[in-house]
């Protein structure tokens, strides 16, 4: 705890803060290989990190659109999260997760309940991860759900190749993986939560460290920080502290950033937003500061 505390109080007193991103099952090799339902990561968060590249990062179309593709997403996730493990949410942590990041984005409950009850009637699917380079160096680790990886893995390489980047083996080594509780900037009674309270709560939550993020829609956030045995402890004690949670689970987490330059960093965003515009592609993490 005390190696903890020293990490956040110099967090805090230099007023910088790390790039997090997002989540590894140790046992994937490379580039591609499939995971089991309980693997699923249940976090739609968009990373955020250095103020610039959050800006750059995450300029997206119409957002009624942006909200379609991640519903539709969401419905997939719930339906690989039923066949895994029942459809019952009570039993089913996974797919209790996914159902409370539906409802915090007012997802309609017949479309959640569609999706569970759709999920015999789906195609087999399965998680893969792919690894690869984008513009400047930058590592990029990218999720998928997909009932044909040949296909999917061919489409991803050729989009990749066209926009400055390339599919290959090493990026893993870039991440970490942890724990991540994502909770809104604000507390349950609508009172903004200064950065300097975050950090104490942390501390008391049992967290390693806490960064300020954005969400997909540009809305300030929380990430906190811990180990993956922690994880639901963590989020009970933010929660009980007066903070909403928003999403928790496994994610990766870059253990070294690059800084990319202009030029790059444009190419970075538009990149990514080629990939999480893919169908099968739930998540997308850079080591990008």
């Amino acid at each position: 705890m005390s190696v903890a505390l020293t990490r956040i109080c110099f967090a805090h007193r230099k007023h910088a803060l790390r790039l997090i991103c997002r989540e590894p099952p140790g046992r994937w090799s490379l580039p591609i290989v499939a995971s089991q339902g309980r693997d699923l990561h249940t976090s739609l968060a968009a990373s955020a990190g250095h103020n610039k590249w959050s800006k750059v990062k995450h300029i997206k179309g119409p957002k009624d659109e942006a909200r379609a593709r991640i519903f539709a997403k969401l419905s997939m996730m719930m339906k690989v999260a039923v066949r895994e493990g029942g459809p019952n949410p009570d039993l089913n942590s996974t797919l209790y997760q996914l159902i409370e990041q539906c409802r915090e984005r007012n997802m309609p409950k017949a479309s959640i309940e569609a999706a569970i009850k759709g999920a015999d009637k789906a195609k087999p699917s399965s998680c893969v991860l792919y690894e690869g380079r984008g513009p400047g160096g930058a590592s990029l680790l990218i999720e998928l759900l997909t009932d044909n990886n040949s296909r999917t893995y061919a489409e991803v390489k050729l989009l990749m190749g066209k926009n400055s980047g390339v599919m290959c083996d090493g990026a893993r080594h870039s991440f970490d993986k942890k724990g991540v509780v994502t909770v809104r900037s604000h507390d349950r009674d609508g009172s903004r939560v200064p950065l300097e309270k975050a950090l104490e709560l942390a501390i008391e939550a049992g967290a390693e460290d806490v960064q300020e993020a954005q969400d997909e829609e540009d809305k300030d956030v929380y990430k906190y920080i811990c180990d993956i045995p922690s994880l639901r402890e963590v989020r009970s004690s933010l929660s009980s502290f007066g903070l909403v949670p928003i999403s928790s689970g496994a994610e990766f987490c870059p253990k070294t950033t690059v800084q990319l330059s202009d030029t790059d960093m444009e190419q970075a965003s538009h990149l990514l937003d080629l990939l999480n515009n893919h169908p099968e592609v739930i998540r997308v993490y850079d080591n990008i500061e």
